[in-house]
């Protein structure tokens, strides 16, 4: 998984709060996991897969980390602390507490509130960034399968990026934040169709099991649609890292 940008709080200009929660969201819950627990320890893709279903539920970023805290208030609580909290899943059952506690809470309140500061970027590191996929693009090892030019389909998507970064750098200026992203969901979601149905049944059934076993010990504290969707995140982040294919969203920017 591509470095995320950490510990960098530049000003962007005129951000929305789509923009801004989402370049927050992702770095702002591992810092302050880590903070807690005491260590620098990488989040595992488990962790990653559960903090987008947490994105992609509506979460709110402040839920998220009041459950951490209140997670690690109880744990620091016991008496006996022979286990280590070494998965974020240890802190699912305050953070949808949590969630639910603000959501009462938020009950007539005003919807202006100023958000804070998100990280902004820079014309020449959002055009590297681009061509540096590009290039992991054409490199990545995708599965071939009959009736799906898979080949074909990552050329054509790394020409797209480079098209891209040819615009952004003539124009010479910070594009639109939300349409830049939108267009690289697209090509990452198309990307992922294909590898998905060209991807051989064997390695599928390999890491859905893979799923399985990280998930198992923690069915209990999610409801039946949570478990699904991060069982489906989980899949869908081990198969992209199988054949090296990048992330292509903003938020891996390094």
């Amino acid at each position: 998984m591509a470095m995320r940008n950490r510990g960098r709080r530049r000003s962007l200009q005129n951000p929305t709060d789509v923009v801004e929660n989402y370049f927050n969201y992702f770095t702002e819950i591992e810092e302050h996991y880590q903070r807690r627990r005491g260590t620098i320890l990488l989040l595992s893709t488990f962790d990653w897969a559960l903090i987008e279903t947490w994105k992609n539920a509506g979460i709110p970023l402040e839920a998220v980390l009041r459950g951490i805290d209140e997670a690690f208030d109880k744990y620091d609580q016991r008496p006996s602390k022979s286990k280590k909290v070494n998965s974020l899943a240890y802190c699912s059952q305050a953070v949808l507490a949590a969630a639910e506690d603000m959501k009462e809470a938020a009950v007539g309140a005003v919807a202006g509130s100023s958000p804070a500061k998100s990280p902004g970027f820079e014309v020449a590191e959002i055009v590297a960034f681009l061509r540096g996929n590009a290039e992991r693009l054409e490199k990545a090892k995708l599965p071939e399968r009959v009736g799906f030019a898979t080949g074909a389909l990552a050329r054509e998507g790394a020409g797209s990026l480079r098209e891209i970064a040819e615009q952004i750098e003539r124009g010479g200026k910070i594009p639109r934040l939300e349409d830049l992203e939108r267009r690289l969901t697209v090509l990452e979601e198309k990307l992922m169709a294909v590898l998905m149905a060209a991807t051989p049944d064997e390695h599928l059934v390999e890491v859905r099991t893979e799923a399985d076993r990280d998930l198992a010990p923690y069915r209990r504290s999610m409801t039946a649609a949570q478990t699904e969707q991060l069982h489906k995140q989980y899949v869908r982040k081990r198969l992209l890292e199988r054949s090296g294919v990048p992330r292509l969203s903003l938020f891996y920017l390094h």
